[in-house]
């Protein structure tokens, strides 16, 4: 299990399971979307969604406590990464420049 297929959990119920939108959304391909969510169904041993076919209809009950579970741990894993800036002596920001066109 890895982060990149939580997300791909989490992006499909935001997308009405739309696995191309998933795809679009993520900067991957849909085939690899697939690939990913059956790994993670082989891997837990349960299904995930809801099919037709090979149509994603909705998510199945262990699919669903799966997703709350996979927002509570990539909602974590964002909260880890602002607490590593915080304490980066790294400085960042925006710099605005602006300038007027002068006709010579």
């Amino acid at each position: 299990m890895n982060f990149q297929q939580l997300k791909i959990i989490r992006e499909a119920a935001r997308q009405d399971y739309n696995l191309t939108e998933v795809a679009n959304m993520l900067f991957t391909s849909q085939s690899g979307v697939s690939r990913h969510i059956r790994e993670l169904e082989d891997e837990l041993g349960i299904e995930i969604f809801v099919r037709r076919g090979k149509r994603l209809l909705g998510m199945t009950e262990p699919g669903k406590a799966l997703l709350v579970i996979a927002e509570r741990i990539l909602n974590e894993a964002s909260n880890v990464r602002r607490l590593a800036d915080l304490f980066t002596n790294d400085t960042s920001g925006v710099l605005t420049i602006a300038t007027t066109h002068t006709q010579a």
